[in-house]
């Protein structure tokens, strides 16, 4: 009996090792995946003036490339509370793979584009698959592991989406160094195919799988089949429409397909061979549309529709505004009424729908000071990347890659914080990680709110402040998602992860337009205090005033997180079992 009882524990020790190592393995791929995705948000600074070219946009049409990095941060924030709801109702490494497939589809086509409007659009493709993974990933390590043990896995998360910031521009610029601005796209590709076949392979990192499903009827088997090639189709074609040939282009026989509809235009994608294309994109979706529009419907595809509007007309007005100068957009008059409205609307639908978007009960307890930091936090940091380089540029006369390598001791201390903050949750309840740290860069960013023209030039001065705002935001990101996930229902980490990046996305696009209406009010009080408003220096001097503004409102907002963060939970929660134990999804073969 005794050896029974010691095999029996033996293997039970076995399964936990291999569920260990399978989570850990799939964590690994998930986080490379997701740095992969941010990086993808900044690698476009140093490319875009080559990729505007690309697409027949000179230099003096400086604004037209806008879309180009607004479209990437469209579709990353606009559909993430829909990503996140599906990722509650499927396995979450299938919506990991789609996921993927999106953002390499969307590398593709930005890489291959010649128009302003396919690589606007490969970029929202890019987008809209990068930010579903950030959700996915922090619920499958709620998943994964379970309450007690998740504070290193979501500081390793965190830290790699924070270390994408880093990463970007200096993958960019190393592309650059030896092949054109294609090729980090092409690149973009290669990797992210590397951890869709990652993901792909580790569907079975855990022991035990489930018994396979049964085979499909005729029917059903004949129905995936046609839509297997009608995709293949659809490729070759959209492929072909992109690419254009030229030994098919200039051919009298075979170069009808790709000649514009309107010969003026020189459209590669308005052509029959692009209509076609879109044919067979529209046939495979209506011929699928059984299986994923129900799901959809679930997920409250309408509900998610009016957040999406919502979440794009903020991105769009103030994203689209020069911070230097102004505050909304060229069209913000327009959006923001419809932004409102949109919010009114979805506000409506989640009082009245029997399946809300945000089901009852997700958002509760610590899930609430949790989003209130996350937006708070988000203003802080985008003012110091923002700010920061711009009085770089004021005070020293500098280009805008040298103005942003200033900020490199901020953005390596950022994940250094998540990791260590991941490691104090072993020990110490969420609001005790969270709060000091937030309160070390309220301090540090209030220090950078009195930097003058000189401060820059005292490496001291400024690295103290850049590193402690650093690792203080960074020491708060584990504390933030494992409190939410925490308290969240278990059938609801998906989309309450979800929430929480959507907080602090809303929190760098908003709280930077109002930080930088304070600036430029301050600003222009300065200026009409001036007795020679044409006196160069003294103008200088309240365009530093105006950074001042900002810093200080950014710190502000950091101290007013430092105490909410106190809402977060002083105890840490008690040990649990080892990964995998709470592993309830499981991917189909």
């Amino acid at each position: 009996m005794s050896g029974r009882g010691s095999q029996a524990a033996t293997g039970r020790r076995g399964t936990s090792s291999a569920q260990a190592r399978g989570a850990r393995s799939l964590l690994t791929v998930a986080s490379l995946a997701v740095a992969l995705a941010a990086a993808d948000t900044y690698v476009v600074v140093l490319a875009l003036t080559d990729m505007m070219a690309g697409v027949g946009v000179g230099i003096e049409s400086l604004q037209k490339g806008t879309p180009i990095i607004s479209g990437f941060l469209l579709g990353y924030i606009a559909v993430l509370p829909l990503i996140g709801r599906l990722s509650d109702l499927v396995d979450r490494r299938r919506i990991l793979l789609w996921c993927l497939v999106v953002f390499v589809v969307g590398s593709a086509i930005t890489a291959a584009a010649v128009e302003l409007p396919v690589m606007v659009g490969g970029r929202f493709l890019q987008g809209l698959g990068g930010g579903g993974l950030v959700p996915a990933t922090l619920a499958l390590v709620a998943d994964l592991w379970p309450p007690g043990r998740r504070g290193m896995p979501l500081g390793v998360v965190g830290a790699v989406q924070e270390l994408g910031s880093v990463l970007g521009p200096l993958l960019g610029a190393l592309v650059l160094v030896v092949a054109g601005w294609r090729d980090i796209f092409w690149l973009n590709v290669l990797l992210g195919l590397a951890c869709l076949v990652g993901v792909w392979v580790l569907r079975d990192a855990t022991p035990s799988p489930p018994a396979p499903p049964p085979r499909p009827g005729p029917a059903r088997a004949a129905v995936r089949v046609t839509a297997y090639l009608l995709a293949g189709t659809a490729a070759v074609l959209t492929t072909l429409a992109l690419w254009a040939p030229r030994a098919l282009t200039t051919s009298i026989a075979l170069g009808g397909p790709f000649v514009p509809f309107d010969p003026t235009s020189g459209s590669r994608v308005l052509t029959p061979v692009g209509a076609a294309a879109a044919a067979v994109c529209l046939l495979l979706g209506l011929l699928t549309a059984p299986r994923w529009l129900p799901l959809l419907v679930r997920a409250d595809l309408l509900g998610a529709s009016f957040v999406a509007v919502c979440l794009g007309a903020l991105v769009l007005t103030f994203a689209t505004a020069d911070p230097e100068t102004e505050v909304l957009g060229p069209w913000g008059r327009w959006l923001l009424p419809l932004a409102a409205l949109t919010a009114l609307a979805f506000v409506v639908r989640q009082r009245t729908a029997r399946d809300p978007l945000i089901p009852e009960g997700v958002v509760r307890r610590r899930v609430w000071p949790a989003l209130v930091v996350s937006l708070l936090v988000g203003a802080a940091i985008v003012a110091v990347v923002v700010d920061v380089p711009l009085l770089s540029r004021l005070v020293q006369d500098t280009d805008e890659t040298d103005a942003a390598l200033v900020l490199v001791r901020f953005l390596l201390a950022v994940p250094v914080g998540a990791v260590v903050g991941g490691w104090a949750l072993r020990r110490l309840g969420p609001a005790l990680v969270a709060a000091p740290g937030l309160a070390l860069a309220a301090a540090s960013v209030l220090d950078m709110g009195r930097w003058d023209r000189g401060t820059l030039d005292d490496a001291l001065a400024t690295t103290l402040p850049l590193v402690g705002a650093g690792l203080g935001v960074g020491l708060a990101i584990a504390p933030v998602n494992d409190a939410a996930l925490a308290d969240a229902r278990e059938d609801g980490h998906g989309t309450v992860s979800s929430l929480v990046v959507v907080a602090r996305m809303v929190g760098m696009v908003v709280g930077l337009a109002l930080l930088t209406s304070l600036g430029l009010r301050r600003f222009e009080q300065e200026v009409a205090g001036l007795p020679d408003p044409t006196d160069t220096d003294a103008l200088l001097g309240a365009a530093v005033v105006q950074v001042q503004t900002v810093l200080t409102g950014a710190g502000l907002a950091t101290a007013l997180a430092a105490l909410v963060a106190l809402g977060l939970g002083l105890r840490p929660p008690p040990p649990a079992a080892s990964p995998g134990a709470a592993l309830r999804h499981t991917i189909e073969p």
